[in-house]
């Protein structure tokens, strides 16, 4: 299998593995496919904490608004009791008005947190340290953790306005978010080697050869973007290594300069001819007047 080291700019993503006759276009919308799967799961974590902290999200219309505009106004909830976590609610009011403040008891935010932490470490990048290769299957995994968990804390569902439920239900809308200029559109993806564009129509092969023991790194963005930047020759790590294997050196060089001082040779002990002066009577002998 030919495994390959997927790359966001500089950022390492995820190790996937494939083989040599795949094609480009398949290879591209695997890749893709698993990068936003991780973006997707990322997104969720981060609004099921919300979840867990604060409860469901308010209508759109009620968003935003103090308690004095929301009577004023005479708007309502009407997903409040209809969504009421399992086991109770406790009120934590949330100060930026996004989440209705009838969080989960500390049992059902236990099962949140634990399930967030658990997904997490699915799709997690340091997967590349630990040399696993992400799929498909693991993401859609994550996904379902996540899932049964918020069905557990909330068997009644969520509002169809709350960003869980419509990231579960693919219905999520990104405009003018952080997150929309991560996702990268399968029909905009595009996979690098070597500065050089995996061409669609081709084969891996065609770029890397036959041997399917091989490991590259791929760098995937969207098109119209132009080549990333090369990888550097040294990584970062082996910078390290070689500045403390420089310094050590000069320590050592700085030492052997140290033990190469001849000062030693004014001392009267390396004096050749001090044992002859002793016997001639001639040690401690001053000149100069007195």
């Amino acid at each position: 299998m030919v495994q390959l080291h997927v790359k966001r700019g500089d950022e390492s993503q995820f190790l996937f593995n494939t083989t040599v006759d795949v094609h480009v276009d398949s290879l591209t919308l695997h890749v893709a496919a698993i990068y936003n799967g991780r973006l997707k799961v990322e997104r969720i974590c981060s609004e099921i904490s919300e979840l867990a902290d604060h409860g469901i999200s308010l209508p759109p219309n009620m968003q935003g608004l103090t308690e004095d505009q929301i009577i004023e106004l005479k708007l309502q909830d009407e997903w409040q009791e209809l969504c009421h976590p399992s086991g109770g609610a406790d009120f934590k009011k949330d100060e930026i008005g996004r989440r209705n403040g009838h969080a989960p008891n500390v049992k059902m935010t236990d099962v949140l947190r634990k399930t967030i932490e658990e997904a997490k470490a699915l799709i997690s990048k340091k997967q590349v340290e630990a040399s696993v290769c992400l799929t498909m299957d693991m993401v859609k995994e994550a996904l379902e953790q996540l899932r049964g968990a918020v069905m557990i804390v909330y068997p009644m569902g969520l509002p169809p306005h709350d960003p869980i439920r419509m990231e579960f239900e693919n219905q999520e809308d990104l405009t003018g978010m952080q997150a929309s200029l991560q996702v990268i559109p399968d029909e905009e993806a595009q996979l690098w080697w070597a500065s050089k564009e995996l061409q669609k129509g081709k084969k891996l092969q065609d770029y890397i050869g036959k041997n399917e023991k091989t490991k590259i790194v791929v760098k995937i963005q969207k098109r119209g973007q132009g080549a990333p930047a090369r990888e550097p020759l040294v990584s970062e790590e082996g910078q390290k290594n070689m500045m403390m294997h420089y310094y050590k050196r000069q320590e050592e060089l700085k030492k052997l300069d140290e033990a190469d001082d001849d000062t030693y040779l004014q001392s009267e002990w390396s004096d050749r001819q001090a044992l002859k002066r002793q016997f001639q009577g001639l040690t401690n002998i001053k000149w100069g007047p007195r």
